[in-house]
């Protein structure tokens, strides 16, 4: 049997995974690498640990699966990874010139501001790249680097460096690197994130482009996101091509087998709802980005996305764990919070590093508010899985204003923390529309395989859309159980914190 595996680089860890011809996981590994953050709202990665993790997965994976599949033929592989995120490397030794900047970093809100200013409106590149000025996309950390670190301004200056996100740093090494002839491409989910596309022709937007100081010959080629770009030039997956590559919610829209009018949300560091809105490229007014969805190959139509973006999800519940000691683990967070029946009139706003979708505040910061004399660590957590919630029906209301929504049944969900029951009750509740949880809630890394298998020629889009995967387990569906009435009266109270958290970054300490 022919098997595929998927490389999916994230933003708190790696995996690897491996699919058969039917679509079912047979194997996989996780490996977790260290959060860089040496200021307050900074986040770093280290680009080689990320490499390292992929072939450790990789390695870890290849060695067990004979024990359940047998002999085991990869026909192709995958990649997804954490998009916006960005490294700069010498061109020429292939090293990195300073750490990944990750998508959730905010160290160029000054920068943002100043060329918003500049440039006259936050909105200024929408009509050519569907984004606003914002500190999460790749041009902007790009550029901050050039003002901030000298080997990164010489290299810019000298032609001898190259810019890219993760999927093309990963891709490059994998396929040889500088001495092996290594790949330098990227696809037109990835590029569609940096702020450097223009979205009507699927290329560098070469005005751009020069505003950021950006030659194209820095630049990945932009490729569909199911073909061949490249082999694999060592280690267990020598010569096995690389076929697929999707931005991560882009393979987890995919990995939903999501048809144009339907949607998904990931529940992951961050949360991401996407709407496919298939051949048509809608321009939104509500402050959500236009976006690609995939081209599955280089003749293939290019189908196209609403997205909104929320920054803080499951990493607001690591935050519990790990900064305030609230909960043991991740998994402890449903117990606590379900040992009260409500949040006792607290809202909590995690805008740790500001706000996303749809309303793109850098100046945002985290607000605890309602908090009297009964106020326990019960109520706080809950007040966390329900911001998940509320921020997830800030983005689908200002989805349903931008886009027909009329055929939308259900929401699908995945990601780590959508396994958790009590977060999908509140989030039905909130939303008052049914919540689907798949058998499988690793569809990044599904949608991955799915890419890599069409590029391969192993399936098609068809197959894809038509067959349900082989999953242990069945979908969870979770219906709305409180009234729209209350969910909208409790949304009234959840807008009103939300504007409390505006301009609280004047506060900190210089």
């Amino acid at each position: 049997m022919d098997y595929v595996g998927a490389i999916d680089q994230g933003t708190q860890s790696t995996r690897f995974t491996l699919y058969d011809s039917n679509g079912k996981r047979v194997a996989g590994h996780q490996a977790e690498f260290e959060q860089i953050s040496s200021r307050a709202g900074w986040t770093e990665h280290d680009p080689l640990e990320l490499l390292a993790t992929v072939r450790t997965c990789i390695a870890e994976v290849l060695k067990s699966a004979p024990a359940t599949a047998g002999k085991v033929h990869i026909k192709a592989v995958g990649i997804t990874n954490q998009r916006e995120t960005t490294v700069v490397w010498d061109k020429n030794t292939g090293k990195p010139l300073y750490n990944a900047i990750v998508w959730m970093d905010n160290r160029t809100a000054a920068l943002c501001n100043r060329m918003s200013q500049e440039l006259g409106s936050k909105d200024h590149f929408r009509p050519t790249t569907g984004l606003p000025i914002s500190t999460y996309f790749s041009a902007y950390k790009v550029a901050w680097l050039r003002e901030n670190v000298a080997a990164v301004r010489q290299a810019l200056a000298s032609g001898n460096c190259r810019v890219g996100t993760i999927d093309t740093w990963l891709m490059h090494h994998l396929t040889g690197g500088p001495d092996g002839g290594g790949i330098f491409v990227t696809d037109v989910t990835n590029a569609a994130c940096t702020n450097l596309m223009e979205l009507a022709s699927c290329s560098w937007h070469e005005p751009t482009l020069k505003l950021f100081g950006i030659e194209r010959s820095m630049l990945a080629d932009i490729c569909s996101s199911a073909e061949e770009y490249g082999r694999i030039a060592e280690g267990p997956l020598k010569g096995v091509p690389i076929t697929g590559c999707l931005g991560d919610q882009q393979a987890a829209l995919l990995g939903q087998r999501c048809r144009m009018h339907e949607a998904k949300n990931t529940y992951g560091t961050g949360c991401f709802l996407l709407l496919n809105t298939g051949d048509k490229m809608v321009e939104s007014e509500h402050g959500l980005l236009t976006t690609i969805a995939w081209q599955l190959g280089a003749e293939a139509p290019v189908q196209h996305a609403l997205e909104g973006s929320v920054a803080i999800a499951g990493a607001g519940i690591t935050w519990l764990r790990d900064r305030m000691g609230l909960i043991q683990s991740a998994a402890d967070s449903e117990a606590v919070a379900s040992s009260v029946p409500n949040t006792a009139g607290i809202y909590f706003v995690p805008a740790f590093s500001g706000l996303l979708a749809p309303h793109w505040r850098d100046d945002a910061r985290g607000a605890l508010l309602g908090v009297s004399a009964v106020t326990s660590r019960a109520h706080i957590v809950r007040a966390m899985l329900e911001a998940i919630c509320w921020q997830t029906r800030e983005v689908l209301d200002a989805m349903r204003s931008d886009a027909d929504m009329s055929q939308l049944k259900l929401l699908r969900v995945d990601g780590g923390a959508s396994n958790n029951a009590l977060l999908m009750q509140l989030q039905a509740d909130i939303l008052q529309v049914d919540v689907q949880q798949p058998p499988d809630l690793e569809t990044t890394s599904r949608g991955a395989a799915y890419a890599a298998g069409i590029g391969c020629g192993l399936w098609t889009e068809e197959w894809v859309m038509a067959n349900e995967p082989e999953a242990e387990g069945t979908a969870a569906t979770f219906k709305p159980n409180v009234s729209q009435e209350d969910a909208d009266r409790r949304y009234a109270c959840w807008k009103i914190a939300v504007e409390h958290s505006f301009g609280l970054e004047s506060l900190a300490p210089e």
